[in-house]
């Protein structure tokens, strides 16, 4: 066969290549995540003076350092022992800059691991406390002092956030011994407590087991909602069945409003409005349809249709990222639909907001915005926005810290 030469059409020469997409603003660092920065665990001297620090995210993350080699530290235990007796009923709420649950909630984990004799009976006090993130903290206390107990109170809960926690530590401490707790779990109407539950029913000697997490999976195939796929695969695992027979939605890959205009250049721009209960404030992010359109419509227009208003900001990891949007202020409950990957080349800088997953191509709508340089996430997280005007109230943002809206800037 006679080779053929290449046809080249002029009209698509200038299209060999396209422009490097812009690059993303950049903010400077609060002094304080410095500090934060350079804390260690078992310098108990340092982790005692952190707890002084005029932030709180210093002194948070001197509580989480704090380990049994602190216990002879009479000043840290005291000040531990202090945020936890000085807890309110109300925690419903803080002011800018400080703090409602928060202090209490580190505090009775960092004690239960110096001082466990003074944190059981504050463990009982805080697992009946109204803030549901005070009880999961509770759980969390409760894991570290082995209170099996506790945990099994605490794994009945109104709360299936807090039901996760107990049941994951109550089934790394009795492990089957506390079976029927964990099939009783599988009635709850959370995703993230039913994962908990199946989880540890797997390898589970019941002869009922695998009828039950069966039945189950079928309800929550019915649900209909993709982002429960970890609730079903889990189920499916506690049934002894492969993870092959899961039933996920059908996916629905319309084309979204604006993502034809944002492609093209559009500027689209949310304000981020927080609750008056959450300190207040706002910042605005602009929407990358450069990088991501297809996410970026999308975003849009659940935007438009309210859907982030009155959620909250369920994870803080205050040298790493915050991250909210879920409708069950965890990471297990998302959007029915989900969102496919769009990465690009545009590193996650600080300041940069990216879509949460747990796998390709399974964005459920919670977003992330990243407070430092986060550089190894390019490979899997999509960019679909970046901060615009106010990352101080980013920084500022503690965790469940309500958003009072996510609304289009006109």
């Amino acid at each position: 066969m006679r080779a053929r030469g290449r046809i080249r059409d002029p009209q698509f020469a200038s299209r060999d290549s396209l422009p490097p997409l812009a690059a993303p603003r950049t903010w400077p660092e609060p002094a304080w995540r410095l500090r934060l920065r350079g804390l260690t665990r078992n310098d108990c001297a340092a982790l005692r003076t952190a707890l002084a620090d005029s932030a709180w995210p210093v002194r948070f993350r001197a509580m989480d350092l704090v380990s049994p080699s602190c216990s002879s530290d009479s000043t840290l235990v005291a000040t531990l022992r202090g945020w936890i007796d000085d807890l309110p009923s109300d925690a419903s709420h803080r002011t800018a800059g400080g703090v409602s649950w928060h202090a209490a909630a580190h505090a009775i984990v960092a004690l239960a691991k110096v001082q466990p004799t003074a944190a059981r009976s504050r463990v009982e006090a805080m697992a009946a406390h109204r803030q549901w993130q005070a009880r999961m903290y509770a759980a969390r206390a409760a894991a570290v002092l082995g209170d099996t107990a506790r945990l099994r109170a605490l794994a009945r809960d109104s709360s299936d956030n807090v039901k996760e926690a107990a049941i994951d530590a109550l089934s790394k401490l009795t492990g089957h011994a506390d079976d029927e707790l964990f099939l009783n779990a599988l009635k709850s109407d959370g995703a993230q407590a039913v994962r908990a539950g199946a989880n540890a029913l797997k390898g589970s000697p019941r002869a009922d087991v695998h009828t039950i997490a069966s039945a189950t999976f079928d309800r929550w195939v019915a649900k209909d909602n993709s982002s429960a796929r970890d609730t079903r695969r889990a189920l499916l695992q506690a049934a002894g069945r492969s993870e092959t027979d899961d039933k996920p939605p059908v996916q629905r890959h319309e084309l979204p409003p604006d993502a034809v205009a944002l492609a093209l250049g559009a500027e689209r721009k949310l304000r981020v409005t927080l609750t008056p209960e959450s300190g207040g404030g706002s910042f605005i992010v602009t929407l990358r349809g450069d990088v991501a359109p297809m996410m970026a419509a999308r975003i849009l227009a659940l935007a438009r249709r309210g859907y982030y208003n009155n959620l909250t900001w369920h994870r803080v990891e205050h040298d790493f990222v915050i991250q909210g949007g879920s409708p069950g202020a965890n990471e297990y409950v998302g959007y029915s639909q989900f969102l496919r990957d769009e990465l690009g080349t545009v590193p996650h800088l600080r300041g940069t907001v990216g879509m949460s997953t747990r796998g390709h191509d399974t964005g459920d709508a919670q977003w992330f915005v990243n407070l430092r340089d986060n550089q190894r996430l390019g490979r899997d997280y999509t960019i679909f926005a970046e901060v615009v005007d106010g990352i101080d109230v980013v920084d500022g943002i503690l965790e469940g810290d309500g958003i009072a809206s996510i609304a289009e800037v006109r």
